[in-house]
């Protein structure tokens, strides 16, 4: 019974690790200058109903990650961050040429990425596959 559920929690945390990674991959796609909305990036992972999901993932993310994190705001155009992240957030973004609006709300039409999302599945595919067979290790808060 006890080898029954090692082996179920191996192949959920399979699961779990692959979505990371296919959302980390979005997420490194977005340019310079632009961002997404955590459910737009759920979707391009495929990972329906996911924006929660995809928040896990990028709090996840260590300090000093290479993944741009701070390009991914909530659907109203707005940090989700708290404790100062929200501030952070906002200085790399401008740092980009990301201008914000009353509220501190950025303009999705002006500066929301729209991807091909052949290419940008493909981006997500192709890196889950490259870390198969490696070790994995989740990454800390960002």
């Amino acid at each position: 019974m006890a080898r029954a559920a090692v082996g179920r929690e191996k192949r959920h945390l399979a699961v779990f690790r692959s979505a990371y990674e296919r959302i980390h991959a979005v997420v490194r796609r977005i340019p310079r200058g632009r961002v997404a909305t955590y459910g737009q990036v759920a979707r391009l992972a495929g990972l329906a109903n996911g924006a929660r999901q995809v928040g896990y993932a990028l709090h996840a993310l260590r300090e000093g990650t290479t993944v741009p994190w701070f390009r991914v705001l909530n659907a109203r155009g707005a940090s989700s961050l708290r404790n100062g992240g929200d501030v952070t957030q906002r200085l790399l973004l401008e740092r980009e040429g990301v201008r914000f609006g009353a509220g501190g709300r950025v303009s999705l039409d002006l500066h929301g990425w729209r991807p091909r999302r052949r290419a940008v599945l493909r981006a997500a595919s192709r890196h889950a596959s490259s870390r198969r067979g490696t070790s994995w290790e989740v990454k800390g808060a960002g």
